[in-house]
């Protein structure tokens, strides 16, 4: 190996090599052959690495390619010579980035722009590259791809309302635990919480899909109505929303519990905890609860249970609270 310096029609020459190894090793047909001659480029120079790591980050962004075959892991571990080596592989990299973005561009594998957001202890607004503008709620976590055919959403974790700027042309998807919500241009809110997923529609409509394996673009909600899935569900179930539905109040800051089993309640105020709350039995989770709860406050809920409900808390082995009814006494004779 060797750092003499490179030119730039050497960094150009680099930066495609790698967009081909990278495109080219995570083919299903890539050789035996290939792959040798693929290590035999990696040992020419100590860019070559650094460039086709870069090309796997872009990739990684692109959540519907193909994951990179085991056998290429150890190729793109190896340690760096020298601390001269990684300066000047950072320089190229800045160089090498935009290239290899454009040729994935092209191809419609990779994104030109990536936004990432995060909300932890507030609510927040921002906006997209395409103009399209999300509310965040707390504890929810967003990035966003645009692609030469779509623009692409993957919510991590939460929930967030969107305002999509209308592009026939260019879809907008949003994915969702192992489902996908698919439009042009609308309002919607998109509620998830570990496997379960809640899609309201506001204004527009949208296609919903329970898997992003299967066939087809899914079911195609209208204004008013909801699409809820989660892991194994073939196929979301769709129910109608009414005017004094509360899944929106989180945008003023409030969780309304409006009469339901804490069955069902626990998944919406579990997103909002550290530690979730649990029931030990199925008689404690038919006992229903009801009000209106700050969403920055809702620790205190969990000790407040035991004055309004008839529960006491008890901790399991892994720490997480536990709801217990408190056992009826039977009547005297």
């Amino acid at each position: 190996m060797t750092d003499t310096p490179l030119s730039q029609a050497q960094f150009d020459a680099i930066t495609e090599a790698a967009a081909h190894w990278c495109m080219r090793l995570h083919e299903p047909d890539c050789t035996v052959e290939e792959r040798q001659a693929f290590e035999q480029w990696l040992d020419v120079h100590p860019f070559h690495l650094v460039e086709y790591e870069a090309m796997l980050e872009i990739w990684e962004v692109a959540g519907d390619l193909p994951r990179p075959d085991s056998s290429i892991a150890p190729m793109v571990r190896r340690t760096r010579t020298s601390w001269r080596t990684v300066g000047m592989a950072a320089a190229v990299c800045t160089l090498a980035l935009p290239l290899a973005a454009y040729s994935g561009w092209n191809l419609g594998w990779l994104p030109n722009s990536y936004q990432h957001f995060e909300a932890t202890d507030s609510v927040r607004q921002v906006t997209l590259n395409d103009g399209s503008q999300v509310e965040l709620n707390l504890g929810s976590e967003l990035t966003y791809s645009n692609y030469k055919d779509r623009r692409q959403v993957t919510l991590g974790k939460g929930e967030a309302f969107f305002s999509v700027s209308h592009d026939t042309s260019h879809p907008f998807v949003v994915k969702a635990s192992e489902g996908r919500i698919r439009v042009t241009g609308t309002k919607f809110n998109v509620w998830m919480y570990e496997d379960q997923v809640k899609v309201n529609l506001v204004e527009g409509s949208v296609l919903v899909s329970s898997n992003d394996d299967l066939s087809g673009d899914g079911l195609r909600l209208g204004p008013s109505m909801q699409a809820s899935y989660r892991h194994g569900d073939h196929v979301p179930r769709i129910s109608q929303t009414y005017d004094n539905d509360n899944s929106l109040a989180w945008r003023n800051g409030k969780l309304v519990l409006d009469d339901l089993a804490l069955s069902d309640a626990l998944p919406l105020i579990n997103r909002y905890l550290e530690n979730p709350l649990m029931v030990a039995d199925n008689s404690t989770g038919a006992i229903r609860i009801g009000g209106i709860y700050n969403i920055k406050e809702l620790d205190t809920l969990v000790t407040s249970l035991p004055k309004v409900l008839p529960v006491y808390l008890t901790r399991n082995k892994d720490g997480n609270p536990v709801l217990n009814s408190i056992p009826q006494q039977a009547p005297k004779s």
